[in-house]
């Protein structure tokens, strides 16, 4: 064991402990790794332009159909790229792109592979219980919708995702952009609120008959404008019926909800 060593300068004793080997700093392979992770690709988006063109080819005014969209190859093409591993961007436009588009386009799948929320226990299946491969996962729609998209705190995306039936949104025939992002959600909010088979307003009998959507998440649109009437006051067009909704002069009641498909299937459900 080394130990310190004497010695004398100008007549006096010094100790001298022995100076430590200098070792080279072991750097290399850190700087490697660290460089190969700076220039990795990052994975890249689903390929938007397939199912944009999908859509403007096979949807009218929110009706589907879902036989012309079954014979597009695009569309497969499309659900095969959704399966690839994702990072969450941490995006905020791209995230929520990604699982708009995501949602609608899964939604038609299980309708194409024969599964139906025209029942009770349809939706269970349908929301619930099947899968789909989406970045790298096994998720259902339930969980794209509440574990993806809900934790936005965007009330708006509940005119934008669309579960194949008639008292859900109307699908737009435009796939969603992250450059557009915003600007998409509020014209979807504007469309299905201004949309009297959906919700209807008489001012005169101070009654409002809205969507179960407002029903269903009263709490995310609390959350964001104070209160269910509130919120539907941003968008809705007439200057009087949203004077009334301010002033909480209308009473709401729940339109019923219409799991009819909201399209043309010449396949049957499988219930």
């Amino acid at each position: 064991m080394l130990g310190p060593q004497d010695g004398r300068v100008n007549g006096s004793v010094q100790h001298f402990f022995p100076t430590p080997p200098v070792r080279p700093a072991r750097t290399g392979w850190l700087a490697a790794i660290v460089g190969l992770l700076a220039f990795t690709p990052a994975l890249a988006e689903p390929d938007y332009a397939l199912l944009d063109a999908v859509l403007l080819a096979n949807v009218r005014h929110g009706y589907v159909d879902y036989d012309g969209i079954a014979a597009d190859p695009r569309f497969e093409r499309f659900i095969a790229g959704l399966a690839a591993p994702r990072d969450r961007a941490g995006d905020r436009a791209q995230d929520l792109a990604y699982y708009i588009n995501a949602y609608n386009a899964l939604a038609i799948r299980g309708i194409l592979d024969g599964y139906s929320p025209a029942t009770r226990f349809g939706r269970y299946r349908y929301f619930r219980g099947l899968r789909f491969d989406l970045g790298g996962e096994r998720v259902s729609l339930q969980q794209i919708e509440h574990e993806r998209l809900r934790p936005f705190g965007d009330p708006r995306i509940h005119f934008a995702i669309v579960c194949a039936s008639l008292s859900c949104p109307r699908l737009a025939n435009r796939a969603w952009s992250p450059e557009r992002i915003d600007t998409q959600l509020d014209e979807a909010a504007r469309r299905f609120i201004n949309d009297n088979t959906r919700n209807r307003f008489d001012v005169a009998q101070k009654r409002a008959f809205v969507s179960p959507v407002f029903d269903r998440f009263a709490a995310d649109f609390s959350a964001s404008a104070g209160s269910v009437p509130a919120y539907i006051a941003r968008y809705v067009d007439d200057p009087a019926v949203r004077a009334a909704l301010v002033e909480s002069r209308l009473e709401l009641a729940w339109m019923p909800d219409d799991w009819d498909l909201n399209g043309q299937l010449a396949a049957q459900a499988l219930d």
